[in-house]
């Protein structure tokens, strides 16, 4: 079975998975005459790229919904808008896995594969969903740019990344928007995550996130 499978048919974390199904049952009012994907949801874009962004988890309502990592929500909009403007995406908007985006020569996954309730896994729901990004990361051999997005995204990168053989980041970097660490020809770059709550508070701003995507883009040009 391959790994895609695998993780769409993942079933180590009870709590997760009744929550997504029940989220899918349920549903929101504004998609009620929509099929909720309501399965783990697998990484977006070609193993071999050269850009990985990872961010938290999947939407209730937006991943969780569409079966895309951070597509159908707020956070997506920020995201695929940077990626398109910055050369990594053919277009702007994600609606919905049939909506006809593409990535270039990047890769979009997250910490968990499920979305959690409150937007919280525990940690145990990290360790168990962890072996996934190991086994990608194993296979990742033209990554150059990593961009974590939040912290947990950011703690995820930095362990899967040793788990998965490759030289560790010495010193352990730490997390902070705008920061850079260098692992080889690896760059780890980190960003606020672009959840409403930062969003809305203005504490990321669009100048601060696409910023994090000119300095990737001009390591990957370079």
């Amino acid at each position: 079975m391959s790994l895609r499978s695998r993780i769409v048919a993942c079933e180590r974390c009870p709590r997760l998975r009744a929550h997504c199904r029940q989220v899918a049952e349920v549903k929101r009012r504004a998609y009620r005459d929509e099929t909720y994907w309501g399965r783990p949801v697998p990484s977006f874009g070609r193993l071999d790229a050269g850009l990985w962004v990872i961010g938290l988890a999947p939407g209730a309502h937006g991943a969780n919904r569409t079966g895309r990592i951070f597509t159908g929500d707020s956070s997506g909009d920020w995201l695929y808008r940077a990626l398109y403007e910055h050369g990594f995406a053919n277009q702007p908007e994600a609606t919905g896995r049939h909506d006809g985006l593409r990535l270039e020569d990047a890769r979009v996954t997250g910490a968990a594969r499920c979305a959690p309730p409150d937007n919280k896994p525990t940690r145990a729901e990290l360790e168990a969903c962890r072996p996934y990004l190991v086994e990608e990361l194993a296979g990742a051999r033209r990554i150059r740019v990593a961009i974590a997005l939040g912290k947990i995204g950011f703690d995820t990168f930095v362990k899967a990344w040793g788990e998965a053989g490759r030289p560790r980041f010495d010193p352990r970097p730490k997390f902070g928007h705008g920061t850079e660490a260098r692992c080889g020809r690896v760059a780890l770059l980190a960003s606020y995550h672009p959840s409403r709550q930062n969003t809305q508070t203005g504490r990321l701003t669009r100048a601060m996130f696409h910023n994090v995507f000119v300095r990737a883009r001009t390591m990957l040009d370079g």
